[in-house]
């Protein structure tokens, strides 16, 4: 790129916020507050429910498959129909699933609630991340880590406010609430969302994705990163705990230091994105993950595995937002089909990684888990440079 074209490159971008922004921003804001009101509400549901530990794990699972399940059918939906549709279709339906959650009498009518809520929970992620895409692309600026971002900070509040609701208005009264609130982002976000075109022809490649490395390539980087993510989320409060002898204060300590972190650099990650690219943002994000991870691994008190985590945070932060942004710019195929498969595979990381890991770490603890989880970010660095698909909204088209 020349000079001339880089200066002209910059003019050429819209302005920082624009109402195409604060409308993805705010669906993200949303999904993100649903999710975080939901945990709240978890030991009342299963008391309600008379359901066991492991019949409770059966219903977190049926969450995840509702994800999966529906997200490659929200890939092929947006193709057809566009993202900003689909995102809008996918808020409004899964507005009232808190509500339904609450109102649940019997184990079979719960699992059919919670796999609705996991689906169009799924299902709006796809949507929304091909609309950051495609408002990445209007505005000619990286937008997908501030995304997250307001997702991480729609999970803090609705988790934070959930618990003094539930004690204070009982269950009926945070659903409704709560509900109340989601209606009112749907509604502030609905006018102002970016109208991307439809790719109605591009649907019938889907057939073809398997014979198509590219997606399948960062779908595993998208999955490399996000596995370390559920590990500290699921295990490293125990970790803490059990191997290294904390208080369940200092234990809460381990998930909310990563978070921290996590949430802060996400909001500056499109700043460092443009400023560096895509590729050398993933690589210096993914070396300052793998350090914190072995930090962790090795620490020998509770404090110096809080402070792994915390720099664990700041590298994965930004990991899979780009992938999802190279994900929405793959060269001849369907943005939606392309997020369709590296969100399925990201989450599907997630979902399978609690068990396996809990399995193994009986075996041989929690920090060796850590320590070697820096192996998968091996594999990321590796395929590091397909993320220059990330920097396509920035480039000429």
């Amino acid at each position: 790129m020349t000079e001339n074209t880089a200066a002209a490159g910059a003019f050429d971008r819209a302005p920082i916020i624009t109402r195409e922004r604060a409308a993805v921003a705010l669906m993200f804001l949303m999904n993100g507050f649903l999710v975080g009101a939901w945990a709240p509400k978890i030991p009342e549901f299963a008391s309600r429910l008379s359901l066991s530990e492991s019949a409770l794990g059966l219903m977190i699972l049926t969450f995840g498959l509702g994800s999966i399940t529906m997200m490659p059918v929200a890939g092929m939906q947006i193709a057809r129909f566009g993202s900003a549709w689909v995102t809008r279709i996918t808020a409004v339906l899964v507005v009232p699933t808190l509500l339904l959650l609450t109102a649940v009498g019997s184990v079979w009518t719960a699992a059919v609630a919670i796999f609705l809520f996991g689906g169009l929970i799924g299902a709006m992620d796809v949507a929304m991340n091909a609309n950051a895409v495609a408002t990445e692309k209007h505005m000619r600026r990286s937008i997908m880590s501030s995304c997250h971002a307001f997702w991480s900070l729609g999970g803090l509040i609705g988790a934070g406010t959930g618990g003094i609701l539930i004690a204070n208005a009982g269950a009926y009264g945070h659903a409704v609430i709560a509900t109340f609130a989601a209606a009112v982002m749907v509604a502030v976000a609905w006018p102002m969302m970016l109208a991307d075109k439809p790719h109605a022809e591009e649907a019938k490649e889907k057939i073809l994705l398997p014979m198509t490395p590219l997606p399948w390539l960062i779908g595993l980087v998208a999955l490399f990163s996000m596995i370390p993510e559920g590990a500290v989320l699921d295990w490293g409060a125990l970790y803490l705990r059990n191997e290294l002898g904390a208080s369940v204060q200092l234990s809460g300590f381990a998930y909310a230091a990563f978070s921290l972190t996590m949430a802060i650099m996400r909001f500056a990650g499109d700043i460092v994105r443009d400023r560096l690219g895509a590729v050398r943002t993933l690589r210096i994000c993914t070396v300052i993950a793998m350090i914190g991870l072995l930090i962790a691994g090795f620490a020998p008190n509770a404090t110096l595995v809080i402070i792994g985590f915390a720099f664990a945070g700041i590298g994965i932060s930004n990991m899979v937002p780009i992938a999802f942004s190279a994900a929405g710019n793959l060269p001849g195929m369907a943005q939606g089909i392309g997020l369709s498969v590296v969100t399925t595979m990201g989450y599907s990381g997630i979902l399978v990684a609690p068990s396996l890991i809990g399995f193994i770490a009986e075996h041989v603890g929690l920090g060796t888990i850590f320590a070697a989880l820096p192996v998968l970010h091996v594999v990321v660095l590796l395929l590091s440079g397909l993320a220059r698909h990330a920097d396509r909204p920035a480039g000429s088209h």
